[in-house]
């Protein structure tokens, strides 16, 4: 379907509809798993959005108007600046604590609700149901490859050591699927020890079940003082 210029109130009330309907399946997933921006937010957003550009179907008015005026209005500016306020929102959802980084998927489905609602208000009907689809069949069912995914992860390790040298925490740690990074040195609170810092990394899908393997494999030989995780997590 296409944008007619002059949209009657049951047109109003299908886009309306259907905005409402592709924000609650996508909402419910945000919600299901706890996150600030759920079920109520993202219907909120993509109904503004679909709102929006509604408002903007009505201003475009041809009436009075030659043939040619109509490929010089700028319709665009209206969603564009919907876009643009929706971004501040998205910004307000990515947190960082520390060195984990969440809400960056959040900040994402506020994104695609909004270029969905607008895809409705605008009466691009067959668009908005395709993405809504899509965002839904993303955040459903590819969930479960990207928890199987293996990536990237790091934490910090610091560990005692009565020696000045720096251990070969490789020797130990290398068969399990660690590489140690030595990060640095300073004097332990204990007279006559050292505080070695490394950077240890591995591949897995989740970041919290490799360090306790790391845990036990340190902790035969040597004094874990601490082990912080520094992978980005994204929700």
């Amino acid at each position: 379907m296409t944008m007619p210029l002059h949209p009657t109130w049951p047109d109003i009330a299908t886009r309306l509809v259907l905005t409402l309907i592709a924000g609650a399946a996508i909402g419910l997933n945000r919600e299901s798993r706890g996150h600030a921006a759920g079920f109520r937010t993202t219907i909120l957003v993509g109904l503004a959005a679909a709102i929006s550009m509604i408002q903007a179907n009505i201003l475009l008015s041809m009436e009075g108007k030659a043939p040619g005026m109509f490929a010089t209005m700028d319709i665009l500016r209206f969603p564009l600046g919907v876009l643009t306020g929706v971004g501040f929102i998205g910004g307000g959802a990515i947190l960082k604590r520390g060195n984990f980084v969440t809400g960056v998927t959040t900040a994402a489905t506020l994104w695609a609700i909004t270029a969905i609602g607008l895809c409705f208000g605008g009466g691009q009907l067959g668009v908005g149901i395709a993405g809504t689809v899509l965002a839904a069949f993303t955040l459903w069912a590819l969930k479960s490859v990207d928890l199987w995914m293996p990536r990237e992860q790091r934490a910090v390790l610091a560990i005692l050591s009565p020696g000045p040298s720096a251990p070969d925490l490789n020797r130990t740690i290398a068969g399990a699927g660690f590489r140690a990074y030595f990060v640095g040195k300073r004097h332990a609170r204990e007279p006559g020890r050292q505080l070695f810092s490394f950077e240890i990394c591995w591949s897995s899908p989740d970041a919290t079940e490799k360090p306790r393997q790391l845990l036990q494999l340190l902790q035969v030989d040597y004094v874990v003082e601490s082990l912080e995780l520094i992978t980005e997590i994204a929700h």
